[in-house]
């Protein structure tokens, strides 16, 4: 559906450009919600331009007339709130902190800043490892081979590179981060195995070991200063990895969470940490969470539940509709997005833009099935997507040279940014539906009473569309490739 970009517009594109890396300042955003509901500013990010979550202008609200049949349109209900907003942010691995140690401080400080920093996308989630995973230069536990009582627990090995960008990032953030960890393997000895690759299973004599073992490590993180929120049980419990990894039935791991974990949480005086379960891909989220909420004894120690998006590896559409089965099955339960990033890394794709429409795509989506958060993979890797010890390497949404000391904003950072610089903890999802199928959408409120509403353009033509809400309506336009976030104060409808 071909649309024309109005000379208004095209004159944005030409001198409203941002310079490199260069996002909105702060005060550009927080003074909009002072404004009257009947202005609606843009910030734009499209391929071929030099526009990247750049301020392209403002539009004015009317009073809204019937919608037009031939129309896109996008239709947004105040009065219609979900579920409440937990965060956006991304792991920082051994991997993460590893390259980042090889940077200049001044580079460290342009990371930070454009992660954390009130200039940046301002993330609010951090995840991590619970010891090693692909993304270390090598394999690691916190104990001693065979040492079932834990009593050589030592988190040493993460003082080096990884504890000192944790405390980085959360001091550079402006305001809490919800942190929490995932463990890829239990040590060899716990699954029966020379090594912690390749799969394998926990053995049941070392059921509560593992379980202690969780403890220990927010014990240990905790004494370092950092909050940890959570934890979910296993990363990827079906996927038998070239890297850590550790095999889970759907009962299994119902029987692990009733039986040793949620008691263990309970005795260490943990009630309050989040467990998430699953953590794994879409495909299969229903029966895992069937399986293990279906029981009210293991549900009863279960937050939520976790997932990723690799189902695609084998071809097909992301199956968001499995999210919304979850929900509409379990309302109590929360749905977080653990994990995400594009494979097979090649430094000539850095700019590769259906990588970011990736993000775009099912950040908006997993959002409109009720998702609370959604964490990206590792925030940092280095020319060569790694360091990973098993040769999985990836794209981050920013890159180091390390030779250079140079930073490499891809644009799956700024699509990113449209979400998380913008909508904010404790907001709450609106209603919001789009007319045709070229654009898709979604909206939160912010408690300040500043609707945030998130558009996507895939297509390879700029899109004219209406926006209704509240009785009112605004034309925009978005271009081709587009992703933009739109900005409207709404102070009748605080949370």
């Amino acid at each position: 559906m071909k649309r024309i970009l109005t000379t208004a517009l095209a004159a944005v594109l030409l001198i409203g450009c941002a310079k490199e890396n260069q996002l909105p300042k702060e005060k550009e955003i927080t003074d909009l919600s002072s404004s009257t509901p009947s202005k609606v500013s843009v910030f734009t990010t499209a391929k071929d331009t030099e526009l990247k979550m750049s301020n392209t202008g403002q539009s004015e609200f009317k009073k809204a007339d019937q919608a037009k049949e031939n129309e896109v349109s996008i239709f947004i209900n105040p009065e219609k709130q979900y579920q409440e907003f937990l965060g956006i942010g991304g792991a920082i691995t051994d991997a993460s902190a590893e390259v980042f140690a090889k940077l200049s401080k001044e580079k460290q400080e342009e990371l930070l800043n454009a992660y954390y920093g009130e200039d940046g996308i301002d993330y609010t989630i951090i995840r991590t490892s619970i010891h090693s995973c692909d993304f270390s230069s090598g394999s690691h536990t916190y104990v001693e081979e065979g040492d079932k009582e834990l009593k050589t627990f030592d988190i040493e090995h993460d003082r080096k590179y990884r504890l000192p960008m944790i405390k980085s990032a959360i001091k550079k953030a402006d305001e809490n981060l919800t942190f929490y960890a995932s463990p890829w393997s239990p040590p060899a000895f716990m699954k029966g195995k020379k090594d912690m690759l390749q799969g394998g299973s926990l053995l049941p004599e070392y059921f509560d070991s593992w379980a202690n073992y969780y403890i220990k490590f927010i014990q240990e993180y905790e004494k370092e200063g950092i909050d940890v929120w959570g934890v979910t049980i296993q990363n990827e419990p079906m996927a038998v990895q070239t890297w850590e990894s550790c095999i889970y039935s759907a009962e299994q791991e119902r029987d692990f969470l009733k039986n040793h974990l949620g008691p263990a949480f309970e005795k260490a005086g943990f009630a309050d940490k989040k467990i998430v379960v699953w953590d794994h891909n879409r495909d299969l989220i229903v029966n895992r969470a069937n399986t293990i909420f279906g029981d009210p004894e293991a549900a009863k120690y279960a937050w939520g539940i976790g997932f990723h998006w690799y189902e695609t590896w084998a071809g097909g559409e992301p199956m968001f509709d499995n999210l919304g089965i979850v929900k509409e099955n379990f309302p109590d339960k929360q749905l977080l997005f653990t994990e995400g990033c594009n494979e097979g890394f090649d430094a000539s794709k850095y700019q590769y833009w259906p990588n970011a429409e990736r993000y775009g795509k099912s950040m908006i989506n997993d959002f409109n099935k009720g998702t609370v958060g959604w964490t990206d993979w590792n925030i940092l890797l280095d020319q060569n997507g790694g360091p990973n010890h098993v040769g999985n390497f990836c794209f981050s949404p920013i890159h180091a040279d390390t030779d250079k000391n140079e930073l490499i904003f891809t644009p799956s950072y700024y699509y990113i940014g449209h979400f998380s610089k913008y909508i904010r903890p404790g907001a709450r999802r609106i209603s919001t539906a789009v007319s045709r199928s070229v654009l898709e959408a979604t909206t939160f409120l912010n408690t300040d009473g500043r609707m945030v509403s998130v558009v996507m353009n895939s297509t390879d033509e700029p899109i004219s569309y209406a926006v209704y809400v509240d009785g009112q309506e605004t034309q925009v336009e978005i271009p081709a490739r587009a992703i933009q976030t739109l900005l409207y104060s709404n102070d009748q409808k605080t949370i």
